[in-house]
């Protein structure tokens, strides 16, 4: 079973930066798309950034492009975003989560595609 690890949230100035991080085990990580999701207070899960399973392709929500980066270490089995210039309107906790399916070229977007979720990592960004 695919166990997914978040680290790297805390607090933040805004226009600072972070960098999260998703460790992974259970499953070969190179073989499955990464995506990451953040949910704030009284709003539903959101889109961040997605990454196919071997780095060649990536994909943001508007929000964020230009801003975050999503990468990934297949030889350490972990996902990380880093995150630039935060705004006031990205704090959340901060998910990762692996594609049900193996292999796929792309950057997957839908939530309904992954799986398997991490536990989340706090994100607050102080104006």
């Amino acid at each position: 079973q695919v166990q997914l690890v978040e680290s790297g949230g805390g607090l933040v100035q805004a226009g600072g930066s972070l960098r999260l991080s998703c460790a992974v085990s259970g499953r070969t990580f190179s073989s499955f798309a990464m995506g990451w999701f953040r949910q704030a207070p009284g709003k539903e899960r959101e889109f961040v950034a997605a990454i196919s399973y071997n780095g060649g392709s990536t994909s943001y929500a508007d929000s964020v492009e230009g801003r975050f980066t999503i990468s990934r270490d297949n030889a350490k089995n972990t996902v990380y975003l880093q995150m630039n210039s935060l705004k006031p309107e990205d704090p959340a906790v901060y998910y990762c989560a692996a594609d049900r399916l193996s292999y796929s070229r792309l950057a997957v977007t839908t939530a309904t595609r992954y799986g398997a979720w991490g536990q989340g990592t706090q994100v607050t960004v102080s104006s």
